[in-house]
């Protein structure tokens, strides 16, 4: 399934090697927020380390409008680095440019750089082949290891490897073969679950899922939308007006595969301490908002979670960030650890809640990319891999 050049399948050692990384991590105070994308990092960079190579990092973080922001510098991540890795990560204030050039050409075997936030510089995300060319400078061989950046044609994702030889890190292998098999060669039954505010977003998904799964499972946001499109009137609920004619015809498409909740939690304003109650999937009163799936939906779900050989799961259940409207999200959470099956959770919210259950060591994989997953997911090829060396 994974046909790309590895890491480990060519000699880094005495080499400066260029590593694209995904430290897109929330920063708070100055200080990183949440480790879980360096983390999975780590096994490339102790690799490299390991077999006498220069590690150059190189990551965006945000979305900086206009040029350098130092919001989003990459700074703390660095210093956050050193810790993990117990050694010191020195740190440019460029990306490309004399600085980094400067920076890169004293780094020694065993060292550790960190750019900075590769999205300070216009070139990035225009996939400019001039940054590329100077990113590639830096450096004897790419690595990409940012499968959460995989899905964008940008010059430190895809740019750079026209310049050097390039291959793939460890997590996008992994990324990659899991969410690979999940869609070419599932142990089934297969059962995607799919939430989130949007069907807009999710379209070429649930698309994609009603081919290849045995049953799809709708809650969030968009499952409104279906409910709109099934002639309910739903109050004040979140829809995506423009997308109800796609719901009908996926509604068609899906007869028996998509799933929708059977009851739900509604209250009578967008706030967490609003009146609440739970009903059957019928017409929502007037001034009511649809704002999380019901317990009996949270038990069927549960019910086909436990049979099931295969589990992607993308998209929290209602809102989510309101803790009495978490209970549909926290309740699939439970459904996916305690299920014997093949379990791949993406997306934000979905892997939030997981860890905050306690429950992420009982998860088969937990992808570090919302928009590359549910791009794999819809089939698609991710540039970022496709610009790698083949095997």
């Amino acid at each position: 399934m994974f046909n790309k050049k590895l890491v480990s399948d060519i000699n880094v050692q005495g080499k400066k090697v260029l590593v694209r990384v995904d430290f897109n991590v929330p920063i708070k105070d100055g200080k990183v927020a949440d480790d879980t994308r360096i983390q999975a990092a780590l096994p490339t960079i102790n690799y490299l380390l390991d077999h006498g190579a220069s590690v150059i990092l190189c990551s965006h973080l945000g979305r900086p409008k206009d040029g350098p922001d130092l919001k989003y510098s990459m700074r703390p991540t660095a210093e956050y680095l050193s810790g993990l890795l117990d050694r010191p990560v020195a740190f440019s204030e460029e990306a490309v440019g004399p600085v980094a050039e400067a920076a890169a050409k004293a780094l020694k075997p065993g060292e550790v750089l960190v750019l900075e936030n590769t999205r300070f510089y216009k070139g990035e995300t225009k996939n400019d082949a001039e940054m590329a060319k100077q990113l590639a400078a830096l450096a004897d061989i790419y690595v990409n290891d940012a499968f959460g950046s995989a899905h964008r044609a940008h010059a430190s994702t895809e740019g750079v490897a026209k310049f050097l030889p390039a291959v793939a890190g460890f997590l996008m292998e992994e990324e990659i073969k899991y969410l690979g098999q999940a869609i070419s060669e599932p142990k089934r039954p297969f059962v995607a679950i799919l939430g989130g505010a949007k069907i807009v977003d999710k379209i070429g998904v649930i698309r994609n899922l009603l081919k290849k799964a045995d049953l799809v499972l709708i809650g969030g946001g968009m499952a409104n939308t279906f409910f709109k499109a099934q002639g309910y009137p739903v109050g004040d609920s979140l829809v995506d007006e423009e997308a109800l004619e796609t719901a009908r015809e996926l509604l068609q498409e899906g007869t028996n595969r998509l799933r929708l909740p059977v009851d739900v939690v509604i209250a009578d304003r967008f706030d967490d301490n609003a009146e609440r109650k739970v009903m059957e999937m019928g017409p929502v009163p007037d001034g009511w908002r649809i704002m999380d799936i019901g317990p009996e939906t949270v038990l069927a779900f549960g019910k086909t979670l436990q049979n099931a050989g295969t589990i992607v799961w993308n998209g929290p259940m209602g809102v989510f960030e309101f803790p009495n409207f978490a209970l549909g999200t926290f309740g699939v959470a439970r459904a996916v650890a305690e299920s014997e099956a093949v379990s791949i959770v993406g997306g934000g919210d979905s892997v939030s809640a997981i860890n905050q259950s306690g429950l992420s060591d009982r998860i088969t994989h937990i992808s570090t990319g919302g928009g590359a997953s549910l791009e794999m997911l819809e089939g698609l090829v991710l540039p970022g891999v496709a610009a790698l060396q083949d095997k």
